[in-house]
């Protein structure tokens, strides 16, 4: 029943799969790989990293609608800190990545999308407006010069020069409000659940979860959103451990405190109950 599924000739019991399903579509935040280790009691931290990686794979649906109305588009760097490389477009080891977000009239955000350009030029930020935007939208950029000829691809193109709005006496910054709010929460999230520790090749597939839980995050019941996962999963064809594992990248899991140490008395408490790790299963239940 698993085989052409992201769970074919896994050998974690699908207990343990719907369980990591469930933490990772009903977590407000998301759950990190060593997290889910200690939740779930399993054995290796890469098997955690690799199912993970395996449910990132699968969110992004064939044939997702494109965004539509007003859509604001932007870049931004994103990665650990690195010296002279705050702001702007200079290149570096930070990820440069292009971000469309709907705008809600009169006031509101609605779906985002994002990506990872190789650079900021025409032919990079082109192919990703065409790829997540309706034609015939509204978009609203800066006055960057990758933007031009929008309005020939079929978009009714808006442009804000923060240069003019610093004559102005304008905040810049807010020239494009919903589209930084967005670039905002991505970092913010992954510096709080994944500790900033992404690596640039694995980036993109954190980025698709990032989109998946903010363009769900009106859902009024996750046990939806965890349906919907299971869709998705059930649907994608079968995830192997070597196509998660960059080529030139050795995946280390952290490491552990001595074991002489041991836990304070405040925290030692009896084994929890885990009955999905169990061998002696109902099948009837």
């Amino acid at each position: 029943m698993t085989a052409g599924t992201i769970f074919d000739r896994t050998r974690t019991p699908l207990t343990v799969w719907f369980t990591a399903c469930w933490l990772f579509a009903t977590q407000k935040d998301g759950v990190s790989a060593q997290s889910l280790q200690r939740a779930l009691d399993i054995g290796s931290y890469q098997t955690a990293w690799a199912m993970l990686g395996r449910l990132r794979s699968v969110l992004v649906r064939p044939g997702r609608d494109l965004l539509a109305g007003t859509v604001e588009v932007d870049e931004t760097f994103i990665g650990g800190e690195e010296p002279g490389l705050r702001g702007g477009r200079a290149r570096g080891k930070k990820s440069l990545v292009a971000i469309a977000v709907e705008v809600r009239e009169p006031k509101g955000i609605g779906r985002c999308r994002m990506a990872i350009l190789p650079d900021a030029s025409a032919a990079a930020l082109r192919p990703f407006i065409t790829g997540h935007i309706e034609p015939g939208a509204r978009v609203i950029t800066d006055a960057w010069q990758g933007y031009h000829g929008l309005d020939s691809l079929g978009y009714a193109h808006e442009r804000r020069s923060q240069r003019a709005a610093r004559s102005r006496g304008e905040d810049p910054g807010e020239l494009l409000p919903a589209v930084h709010r967005v670039a905002s929460l991505a970092k913010r999230w992954l510096l709080g659940t994944h500790q900033g520790s992404v690596d640039p090749a694995h980036l993109a597939s954190y980025l698709d979860e990032f989109a998946f839980r903010f363009n769900r995050r009106r859902s009024a019941s996750r046990g939806l959103v965890f349906c919907r996962l299971l869709q998705l999963a059930a649907a994608h064809d079968p995830v192997r451990y070597r196509d998660l594992v960059a080529s030139q990248l050795r995946l280390r899991a952290p490491s552990a405190p001595p074991r002489s140490r041991g836990r304070p008395p405040s925290l030692e408490r009896p084994p929890a109950g885990r009955p999905w790790r169990g061998q002696d299963l109902d099948p009837s239940g």
